[in-house]
C-alpha cells in the first residue's frame, strides 16, 4: 500500500505525495486528491528517487583529521560522535558562555518536527539563536509596515479573481501547482520582471522594468490610478490610514521620470493602471527582488497597489496556517534569547563571539554571499562546527564532526506550506541511512544528562499535540493525507487597525511614512541577479541530479563593447572575488544586467555565484538579504 508523503522542500507548493518501496526501490507519485497540487509532481519532484538512492548519501558519522574544507575524515560510530559533541558543547558553555554557542538552520527540510525540535535543546541551554533574514525578511517587514501582516491572499480565492500579476517571481519555475491554479481558474496573468523569464514569456502581459526601480513603477501606477479617480472610494475612505497625505506625496511625483528611471514607455504604464484598477487585480509578490537595498521599499509600494482597487489582502507572499511553536519549545529558556543576524554569520565568527556552530537543514557555505569572507573566517578561528546532512556538502567540509542524517521518506512528520491552507502528512515509507534531526537531538540531551521530558517526547507525540493546539483532527489527516486549515475572520494588526498608506511603524524605525525611491550604482557597470535554477533549490539537488545551468546570461550590446562573443570563456569579477565560465547572449537579459544562477556546489563546480554577491543588509527591514544589490564586471577570460 503506498504512504502519504509530503515534499519538505523550500517550495511554496509542498506537494502531496503517494510513496511505496517495492524490490528495494522507492517510486512517488502526486496525490490526486489534493486541490493544489493536484496529482502531478514538478520536475523536481518526479526526481526524488534519484535523490533518495544517491549512492554518495552519509552512511556513518565522519571526524575532520585534515584541513577545513579538504575530504580528510574518518569514520566513527554514532556513539563516539555524540560524545564528542556533548562534550564539546559543555566546554563552550562553562569556559565562554552559552551565548557562544550558535544553532545554525533554515528551510533545507520543512517538516514540522524535522525543522524545529532540535531548536528545543538550544532553547533549554541558552544559547544563541538565528535572526533569519537570507530569503523574505524585508519583504516581510515592509508588508507588516502596511497591513500588519504577511499573510496574504489564499490561492484558492483566485477563482473569484479576474488578474494576476507576477511581481518579481517565476511560478512556472518556482510555484508550478500555483501557476497551473491560475490557468485552471482562468485568470489573466501579467509579469513584472527584469529579466524576461519562463513565466514572463507564458503570461498575457510582460512590463520589463530596470533593476531597483519597482518603487518608482508603483508609486507611478498609484498616481495613475488615484488621479484618474479608479481607487475603490468607499473602501479607502472605511479602510486605509493616511490615504490623503499619500495622495500629496504622489501628486509630486513626476511621471517622465518614472519613464526615465524604468525604461518603460508612458503608454505601458498607464495601460497597467488603467487594466489594474479595471480588472482589480491581485499580484503575488515574489522573493528575489526584494533581496536588495531597495527591496522593502519595493516591497512597500507595490503592496499599496490591491488596496487602492478595493482588496483587504489582494496580495500573495507568505501563508501561516498553524501555530507550531510547540515543537520548538522556546519555553524551555531560562534567560532572554540573543539572535545573532542570519547574513552576519562570518562577522560574528570574526569577532569571536560564535565558538560553536551547530548546522542542520542548511548549507551556508553554498548559499551565504561573500564565500570567500565566510570560508576565511572559519580557516582563522577556534569555532568548533558540528554539520547534520543527508550528503557531504561544502558545509559539511568545513565541519569537525559530520553527522549522516536520514530523508522525509524515513521519518514521520507533518508539513503547511507558506503558499495555500494545507498541512499535509508525512509516513515513513523505510528506513536506509542516518538520523533525523529528532534522534540526534534526544541523543545529545541524554549524553549531556538532561532529564527534561520535553526532549524526549517522540515525533508522533509532538504532531499530535501541535494538531490538537490547532484544532485539527488527526485521524482526518491520517485518512486523507492532508488537511485544510480553516481560516479565522482577521483584520489589519497595524497601530491603526487600518490598511497603512502612510505606516507609522516605518516611521517608528527611522523610516519615511511612504515609500522611497533610492538611485543605487556600484562600483561596476552591471548588476548580477542571481536567482534560483529551474532544477535546483539554492544547493539541494545539485548533487543528485547534476542538472545546473552554470552560464552567464548576457545582453549583446553589453558583450559588444566588451568584444565578448557568444560561447566565449569570460572572468566575472569585482572586489569580493572572480570565477570564469561560459557566456550566453540574450535579448531575454537588459542591458547593464548579468545573470547567473545561484548556489551550485563549490565542492563540485569549483566556484558559484556567491563568491560575487553582496553580504549588505538591509537594515532598515530586519537585516534582510542583498543578494541583488551586487555590481560587477565581465571580459575575456585569459
Amino acid at each position: 500500500m503506498p504512504k502519504f508523503s509530503v515534499c519538505m522542500r523550500d517550495c511554496y507548493d509542498t506537494c502531496s505525495m503517494l510513496s511505496e518501496f517495492r524490490d528495494g526501490k522507492l517510486s512517488v507519485r502526486g496525490n490526486p486528491e489534493h486541490p493544489i497540487t493536484a496529482g502531478f509532481l514538478c520536475p523536481k519532484g518526479a526526481l526524488l528517487p534519484k535523490w533518495f538512492h544517491y549512492p554518495e548519501r552519509l552512511k556513518n558519522p565522519l571526524i575532520r583529521i585534515g584541513e577545513r574544507g579538504s575530504e580528510e575524515f574518518r569514520e566513527v560510530s554514532w556513539d563516539k560522535a555524540i560524545n564528542i559533541i556533548a562534550n564539546k558543547l559543555r566546554e563552550t558553555i562553562e569556559e565562554y558562555g552559552s551565548e557562544s554557542v550558535l544553532v545554525y538552520q533554515y528551510a533545507g527540510d520543512r517538516g514540522v518536527v524535522n525543522y524545529a525540535f532540535p531548536l528545543r535543546l538550544f532553547h533549554y541551554l541558552n544559547t544563541a539563536m538565528l535572526d533569519y533574514g537570507i530569503c523574505d525578511r524585508a519583504g516581510q517587514e515592509a508588508l507588516r509596515d502596511v497591513y500588519g501582516t504577511a499573510v496574504g491572499l489564499d490561492p484558492e480565492d483566485l477563482r473569484k479573481q479576474k488578474l494576476i500579476v507576477y511581481w518579481g517571481v517565476n511560478p512556472f519555475w518556482t510555484n508550478l501547482h500555483g501557476f497551473m491554479l491560475a490557468k485552471r481558474y482562468g485568470l489573466e496573468t501579467w509579469t513584472v520582471d527584469v529579466v524576461r523569464t519562463e513565466t514572463a514569456k507564458r503570461s498575457h502581459r510582460f512590463f520589463q522594468i530596470k533593476p531597483e526601480t519597482d518603487v518608482l513603477f508603483a508609486l507611478g501606477i498609484a498616481k495613475l490610478i488615484i488621479e484618474n479617480e479608479l481607487y475603490e472610494r468607499d473602501f479607502i475612505r472605511e479602510n486605509v490610514y493616511g490615504f490623503e497625505e499619500f495622495k500629496n506625496y504622489v501628486k509630486r511625483l513626476s511621471l517622465n521620470y518614472v519613464v526615465k528611471k524604468t525604461g518603460l514607455p508612458l503608454e505601458e504604464i498607464e495601460n497597467f493602471a488603467f487594466g489594474f484598477a479595471e480588472k482589480r487585480g491581485v499580484i503575488h509578490i515574489g522573493y528575489g527582488f526584494q533581496r536588495s537595498l531597495s527591496g522593502g521599499e519595493a516591497v512597500r509600494a507595490i503592496a499599496i497597489l490591491p488596496a487602492l482597487v478595493g482588496h483587504p489582502f489582494g496580495f500573495i507572499y507568505d501563508m501561516k496556517t498553524i501555530d507550531k511553536s510547540y515543537a520548538e519549545g522556546e519555553f524551555l529558556r531560562t534567560k532572554p534569547v540573543k539572535r545573532i543576524p542570519q547574513m552576519k554569520l562570518a562577522e560574528y565568527i570574526e569577532k569571536g563571539e560564535i565558538k560553536f556552530l551547530y548546522i542542520y537543514n542548511s548549507n551556508p557555505l553554498a548559499s551565504l554571499p561573500n564565500q570567500d569572507r565566510i570560508r576565511k573566517a572559519l580557516k582563522e578561528s577556534d569555532v568548533f562546527v558540528v554539520t547534520h546532512d543527508i550528503f557531504l556538502t561544502d558545509t559539511a567540509l568545513y565541519s569537525d564532526v559530520v553527522l549522516p542524517a536520514n530523508t522525509f521518506f524515513e521519518r514521520p512528520d507533518i508539513a503547511d506550506s507558506y503558499y495555500h491552507r494545507y498541512v499535509a502528512l508525512n509516513e515513513p515509507v523505510v528506513r536506509l541511512y542516518g538520523k533525523s534531526n529528532s534522534e540526534v537531538t534526544r541523543l545529545l540531551a541524554k549524553a549531556l544528562g538532561i532529564e527534561n521530558p520535553y526532549l524526549y517526547e517522540s515525533d508522533e507525540e509532538v504532531i499530535r499535540k501541535i494538531l490538537e493546539l490547532n484544532g485539527l483532527s488527526w485521524d482526518e489527516l491520517r485518512r486523507k493525507g492532508f488537511i485544510r486549515v480553516p481560516e479565522k475572520p482577521r483584520r489589519w494588526e497595524t497601530p491603526s487597525g487600518k490598511i497603512e498608506f502612510y505606516s507609522q511603524r516605518a516611521v517608528e524605525r527611522g523610516l519615511s511614512p511612504f515609500p522611497e525611491y533610492r538611485k543605487r550604482e556600484g562600483k561596476y557597470p552591471l548588476k548580477l541577479l542571481t536567482p534560483t535554477y529551474r532544477m535546483t533549490i539554492t544547493s539541494q539537488y545539485h548533487n543528485t541530479y547534476g542538472m545546473i545551468d552554470p552560464n552567464l546570461y548576457m545582453n549583446p550590446a553589453d558583450a559588444e563593447e566588451r568584444g565578448i562573443k557568444d560561447g566565449d570563456d569570460v572572468e566575472v569579477f569585482n572586489d569580493r572575488g572572480r570565477i570564469t565560465t561560459t557566456v550566453k547572449l540574450t535579448e531575454n537579459v537588459p542591458r547593464g544586467v548579468v545573470l547567473l544562477y545561484k548556489a551550485f556546489w563549490i565542492r563540485l563546480l569549483g566556484w558559484n555565484a556567491n563568491f560575487l554577491t553582496a553580504d549588505e543588509t538591509v537594515e532598515g527591514y530586519g537585516n534582510g538579504s542583498a543578494y541583488h544589490s551586487t555590481w560587477v564586471d565581465v571580459r575575456k577570460a585569459k
